[in-house]
Protein backbone atom coordinates (compact mmCIF):
# COMPACT_ATOMS: atom_id res chain seq x y z
CA UNK A 1 0.00 0.00 0.00
CA UNK A 2 1.52 3.26 -1.13
CA UNK A 3 1.37 5.92 1.90
CA UNK A 4 -0.51 9.30 1.59
CA UNK A 5 1.78 12.15 2.38
CA UNK A 6 1.13 14.05 5.28
CA UNK A 7 -0.62 17.05 5.05
CA UNK A 8 1.09 20.41 6.17
CA UNK A 9 0.87 20.43 9.89
CA UNK A 10 -1.40 23.58 10.39
CA UNK A 11 -4.30 21.32 8.10
CA UNK A 12 -3.94 18.30 10.17
CA UNK A 13 -4.94 19.68 13.38
CA UNK A 14 -7.56 21.89 12.20
CA UNK A 15 -8.79 18.83 10.60
CA UNK A 16 -8.43 16.58 13.57
CA UNK A 17 -9.93 19.23 15.80
CA UNK A 18 -12.82 19.31 13.04
CA UNK A 19 -13.58 15.99 13.53
CA UNK A 20 -13.77 15.68 17.12
CA UNK A 21 -16.31 18.35 16.97
CA UNK A 22 -18.45 16.63 14.42
CA UNK A 23 -18.37 13.51 16.26
CA UNK A 24 -19.23 15.34 19.44
CA UNK A 25 -22.77 16.74 18.00
CA UNK A 26 -23.61 13.84 16.56
CA UNK A 27 -23.46 11.77 19.48
CA UNK A 28 -25.16 14.50 21.35
CA UNK A 29 -28.36 14.74 19.13
CA UNK A 30 -28.66 11.05 18.91
CA UNK A 31 -28.41 11.15 23.05
CA UNK A 32 -31.05 13.36 23.14
CA UNK A 33 -32.65 11.50 20.81
CA UNK A 34 -32.92 8.44 23.18
CA UNK A 35 -34.08 10.75 26.40
CA UNK A 36 -37.12 11.37 23.86
CA UNK A 37 -37.79 7.66 23.28
CA UNK A 38 -38.07 6.59 26.92
CA UNK A 39 -41.76 5.48 27.64
CA UNK A 40 -43.77 3.48 30.02
CA UNK A 41 -42.93 2.62 33.50
CA UNK A 42 -39.52 4.32 33.55
CA UNK A 43 -40.83 7.47 32.05
CA UNK A 44 -43.50 7.03 34.68
CA UNK A 45 -41.16 6.51 37.47
CA UNK A 46 -38.64 9.52 36.53
CA UNK A 47 -41.99 11.81 35.88
CA UNK A 48 -40.60 14.46 37.57
CA UNK A 49 -36.88 14.77 34.92
CA UNK A 50 -37.43 16.05 32.02
CA UNK A 51 -36.11 14.44 28.66
CA UNK A 52 -32.21 15.60 29.28
CA UNK A 53 -30.91 18.09 27.01
CA UNK A 54 -26.82 18.74 26.87
CA UNK A 55 -25.57 22.12 28.30
CA UNK A 56 -22.63 23.27 26.87
CA UNK A 57 -19.86 25.31 28.75
CA UNK A 58 -16.89 26.57 27.16
CA UNK A 59 -13.30 27.23 28.88
CA UNK A 60 -10.09 28.58 27.72
CA UNK A 61 -6.29 27.50 29.50
CA UNK A 62 -4.05 30.35 31.47
CA UNK A 63 -0.78 29.56 29.76
CA UNK A 64 1.62 32.09 28.56
CA UNK A 65 4.02 29.51 27.15
CA UNK A 66 2.30 29.33 23.47
CA UNK A 67 0.76 32.11 21.82
CA UNK A 68 -2.78 30.55 22.31
CA UNK A 69 -3.10 27.80 24.60
CA UNK A 70 -6.83 26.92 23.75
CA UNK A 71 -9.28 25.25 25.69
CA UNK A 72 -12.16 23.42 25.28
CA UNK A 73 -15.98 23.40 25.96
CA UNK A 74 -18.04 20.77 28.20
CA UNK A 75 -21.59 19.02 27.09
CA UNK A 76 -22.86 17.79 29.89
CA UNK A 77 -26.14 16.23 30.00
CA UNK A 78 -28.80 14.94 33.19
CA UNK A 79 -31.51 13.05 32.01
CA UNK A 80 -34.06 10.21 32.04
CA UNK A 81 -32.20 7.75 30.43
CA UNK A 82 -28.59 8.85 30.65
CA UNK A 83 -27.99 10.01 34.44
CA UNK A 84 -24.78 11.90 33.52
CA UNK A 85 -23.47 11.87 30.18
CA UNK A 86 -20.56 13.96 29.36
CA UNK A 87 -19.16 14.15 25.56
CA UNK A 88 -16.29 16.85 25.82
CA UNK A 89 -13.89 18.42 23.46
CA UNK A 90 -10.38 20.32 23.94
CA UNK A 91 -8.16 22.01 21.78
CA UNK A 92 -4.99 22.70 23.99
CA UNK A 93 -1.27 23.81 23.68
CA UNK A 94 1.26 24.67 26.27
CA UNK A 95 4.65 23.61 27.39
CA UNK A 96 4.88 20.31 29.55
CA UNK A 97 6.35 20.57 33.18
CA UNK A 98 10.04 18.94 32.79
CA UNK A 99 9.08 16.07 35.29
CA UNK A 100 5.44 15.11 32.74
CA UNK A 101 7.48 15.54 29.83
CA UNK A 102 9.95 12.65 30.37
CA UNK A 103 7.04 10.54 29.93
CA UNK A 104 5.65 11.89 26.90
CA UNK A 105 7.57 11.47 23.62
CA UNK A 106 8.92 13.86 21.41
CA UNK A 107 9.83 16.24 23.38
CA UNK A 108 13.81 15.65 24.16
CA UNK A 109 14.12 19.06 22.77
CA UNK A 110 11.17 21.03 23.48
CA UNK A 111 8.33 20.45 26.21
CA UNK A 112 5.70 21.95 24.07
CA UNK A 113 2.82 20.42 22.90
CA UNK A 114 -0.62 20.35 20.87
CA UNK A 115 -3.52 17.93 21.71
CA UNK A 116 -7.23 17.74 20.17
CA UNK A 117 -9.80 14.99 21.52
CA UNK A 118 -13.05 14.15 22.49
CA UNK A 119 -13.70 12.62 25.88
CA UNK A 120 -17.31 10.68 26.35
CA UNK A 121 -18.65 8.97 29.36
CA UNK A 122 -22.17 7.93 29.84
CA UNK A 123 -23.14 6.59 33.58
CA UNK A 124 -27.01 5.44 33.42
CA UNK A 125 -30.24 5.91 35.25
CA UNK A 126 -31.03 2.04 34.32
CA UNK A 127 -28.88 -0.19 35.86
CA UNK A 128 -30.02 -2.69 32.63
CA UNK A 129 -28.00 -0.28 30.57
CA UNK A 130 -24.33 -0.45 30.91
CA UNK A 131 -22.04 2.54 31.39
CA UNK A 132 -20.13 3.11 28.48
CA UNK A 133 -16.91 5.19 27.66
CA UNK A 134 -14.91 6.58 24.55
CA UNK A 135 -12.27 8.83 23.74
CA UNK A 136 -10.13 9.50 20.64
CA UNK A 137 -7.61 12.51 20.55
CA UNK A 138 -4.68 13.65 18.41
CA UNK A 139 -1.11 14.87 20.34
CA UNK A 140 1.53 16.67 18.48
CA UNK A 141 4.75 17.17 19.93
CA UNK A 142 8.15 16.61 18.44
CA UNK A 143 6.42 13.92 17.01
CA UNK A 144 2.68 13.46 16.33
CA UNK A 145 0.01 10.43 17.16
CA UNK A 146 -3.09 9.81 17.64
CA UNK A 147 -5.19 7.20 20.30
CA UNK A 148 -7.76 6.26 22.58
CA UNK A 149 -10.53 3.48 22.80
CA UNK A 150 -13.76 2.51 24.02
CA UNK A 151 -15.05 0.26 26.75
CA UNK A 152 -18.26 -1.11 28.06
CA UNK A 153 -19.41 -0.95 31.47
CA UNK A 154 -22.40 -3.19 32.88
CA UNK A 155 -23.28 -3.68 36.22
CA UNK A 156 -23.87 -7.42 35.23
CA UNK A 157 -22.48 -8.46 31.98
CA UNK A 158 -24.95 -9.84 29.06
CA UNK A 159 -23.34 -11.51 26.54
CA UNK A 160 -25.01 -10.26 23.54
CA UNK A 161 -24.14 -6.44 24.35
CA UNK A 162 -20.74 -7.52 24.99
CA UNK A 163 -20.49 -9.65 21.54
CA UNK A 164 -22.11 -6.43 19.54
CA UNK A 165 -19.85 -3.84 21.40
CA UNK A 166 -17.03 -5.87 20.35
CA UNK A 167 -17.91 -6.40 17.01
CA UNK A 168 -17.98 -3.16 16.15
CA UNK A 169 -14.75 -2.17 17.29
CA UNK A 170 -13.26 -5.44 15.48
CA UNK A 171 -15.20 -4.44 12.46
CA UNK A 172 -13.72 -0.88 12.51
CA UNK A 173 -9.87 -1.71 13.26
CA UNK A 174 -10.10 -4.83 10.58
CA UNK A 175 -10.63 -2.19 7.93
CA UNK A 176 -7.21 -0.91 8.58
CA UNK A 177 -5.13 -4.03 10.11
CA UNK A 178 -6.08 -7.32 10.90
CA UNK A 179 -3.88 -6.91 13.71
CA UNK A 180 -5.29 -3.94 15.42
CA UNK A 181 -7.78 -5.27 17.04
CA UNK A 182 -6.41 -8.30 18.99
CA UNK A 183 -3.49 -5.80 19.34
CA UNK A 184 -6.14 -3.40 21.03
CA UNK A 185 -8.45 -5.81 22.89
CA UNK A 186 -5.59 -7.15 25.07
CA UNK A 187 -4.21 -3.53 25.50
CA UNK A 188 -7.47 -2.58 26.74
CA UNK A 189 -7.90 -5.79 29.01
CA UNK A 190 -4.69 -4.69 30.53
CA UNK A 191 -4.92 -0.90 30.55
CA UNK A 192 -9.04 -1.34 31.92
CA UNK A 193 -7.95 -3.05 35.09
CA UNK A 194 -8.18 -2.09 38.67
CA UNK A 195 -4.57 -3.51 40.11
CA UNK A 196 -5.76 -2.79 44.19
CA UNK A 197 -8.95 -4.90 43.55
CA UNK A 198 -7.54 -7.41 40.83
CA UNK A 199 -10.73 -7.25 38.60
CA UNK A 200 -11.64 -5.92 35.32
CA UNK A 201 -13.37 -2.44 34.67
CA UNK A 202 -15.69 -3.66 32.88
CA UNK A 203 -16.04 -6.15 29.69
CA UNK A 204 -13.18 -4.35 27.81
CA UNK A 205 -13.44 -3.13 24.13
CA UNK A 206 -10.44 -1.53 22.56
CA UNK A 207 -7.20 1.18 23.89
CA UNK A 208 -4.55 2.19 21.67
CA UNK A 209 -1.87 5.02 22.01
CA UNK A 210 0.93 6.32 20.40
CA UNK A 211 -0.37 5.08 17.04
CA UNK A 212 2.12 6.51 14.28
CA UNK A 213 2.55 4.34 11.28
CA UNK A 214 4.15 6.81 9.55
CA UNK A 215 0.55 7.28 7.63
CA UNK A 216 -0.83 10.37 9.24
CA UNK A 217 -3.52 10.01 6.40
CA UNK A 218 -4.24 6.43 7.80
CA UNK A 219 -4.14 7.21 11.25
CA UNK A 220 -6.63 9.67 11.21
CA UNK A 221 -9.00 7.34 9.50
CA UNK A 222 -8.60 4.77 11.86
CA UNK A 223 -9.74 6.98 14.71
CA UNK A 224 -12.20 8.22 13.03
CA UNK A 225 -14.12 4.69 12.38
CA UNK A 226 -13.53 3.96 16.21
CA UNK A 227 -15.48 7.01 16.51
CA UNK A 228 -18.13 5.79 14.09
CA UNK A 229 -17.84 2.29 15.58
CA UNK A 230 -19.19 3.87 18.83
CA UNK A 231 -21.67 5.73 17.07
CA UNK A 232 -23.19 2.74 15.01
CA UNK A 233 -22.96 0.40 17.83
CA UNK A 234 -23.57 1.64 21.70
CA UNK A 235 -26.82 3.67 20.83
CA UNK A 236 -28.85 0.26 19.79
CA UNK A 237 -27.40 -1.13 23.39
CA UNK A 238 -29.20 1.25 25.02
CA UNK A 239 -32.31 1.14 23.17
CA UNK A 240 -32.43 -2.50 24.01
CA UNK A 241 -32.63 -2.27 27.83
CA UNK A 242 -33.50 1.01 28.80
CA UNK A 243 -37.52 0.15 28.87
CA UNK A 244 -36.54 -2.67 31.51
CA UNK A 245 -37.91 -1.54 35.41
CA UNK A 246 -34.96 -2.25 37.79
CA UNK A 247 -35.38 -3.20 41.65
CA UNK A 248 -33.30 -1.24 44.67
CA UNK A 249 -31.10 -4.15 44.87
CA UNK A 250 -29.64 -3.37 41.52
CA UNK A 251 -29.57 -0.09 41.83
CA UNK A 252 -27.33 -0.10 44.56
CA UNK A 253 -25.10 -2.59 42.49
CA UNK A 254 -25.04 -0.29 39.97
CA UNK A 255 -23.82 2.46 42.94
CA UNK A 256 -20.75 -0.09 43.72
CA UNK A 257 -20.26 -0.61 40.07
CA UNK A 258 -19.93 3.10 39.74
CA UNK A 259 -17.16 3.17 43.09
CA UNK A 260 -15.16 1.13 40.87
CA UNK A 261 -15.38 2.98 38.12
CA UNK A 262 -14.37 5.63 40.51
CA UNK A 263 -10.94 4.27 41.70
CA UNK A 264 -9.92 3.34 38.44
CA UNK A 265 -10.11 6.64 37.29
CA UNK A 266 -8.71 8.90 39.68
CA UNK A 267 -6.13 6.03 40.30
CA UNK A 268 -4.91 4.81 37.54
CA UNK A 269 -6.50 6.70 34.02
CA UNK A 270 -3.78 7.84 32.16
CA UNK A 271 -6.03 10.91 30.43
CA UNK A 272 -6.90 12.17 33.82
CA UNK A 273 -3.46 12.50 34.77
CA UNK A 274 -3.02 14.44 31.16
CA UNK A 275 -5.62 16.73 31.64
CA UNK A 276 -4.73 17.81 35.05
CA UNK A 277 -0.75 18.03 34.93
CA UNK A 278 -1.39 19.67 31.58
CA UNK A 279 -3.35 22.04 33.20
CA UNK A 280 -6.98 21.22 31.86
CA UNK A 281 -10.67 22.62 33.24
CA UNK A 282 -10.60 20.48 36.59
CA UNK A 283 -14.32 19.64 35.90
CA UNK A 284 -13.93 18.96 31.97
CA UNK A 285 -11.34 16.53 33.28
CA UNK A 286 -13.20 15.14 36.06
CA UNK A 287 -16.34 14.87 34.38
CA UNK A 288 -15.81 10.93 33.91
CA UNK A 289 -17.18 10.77 37.60
CA UNK A 290 -20.70 9.69 37.93
CA UNK A 291 -23.20 11.83 39.81
CA UNK A 292 -23.81 8.96 42.85
CA UNK A 293 -21.55 6.05 43.85
CA UNK A 294 -21.69 3.73 46.84
CA UNK A 295 -18.85 1.82 48.32
CA UNK A 296 -19.77 -1.54 50.47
Amino acid sequence: MTESPAPPLADRKARAARWFADLRDRICTCFETLEDELTGPNAERLAHLQPGRFERTSWRREDTSVADPGGGTMAVMRGRVFEKVGVNISVVAGRLTADFAEEIPGTDADRTFWAAGISLVAHMQSPHVPAVHMNTRHIVTGTGWFGGGADLNPVVADAQDTADFHAGLKAACDKHDPGYYPRFKQWADDYFFIKHRNEHRGVGGIFYDYLDSGDWEADFAFTRDVGEAFLATYPPLVRRHMQRTWTDAERRRQLVQRGRYTEFNLVYDRGTRFGLETGGNPDAVLMSLPPLAAWP
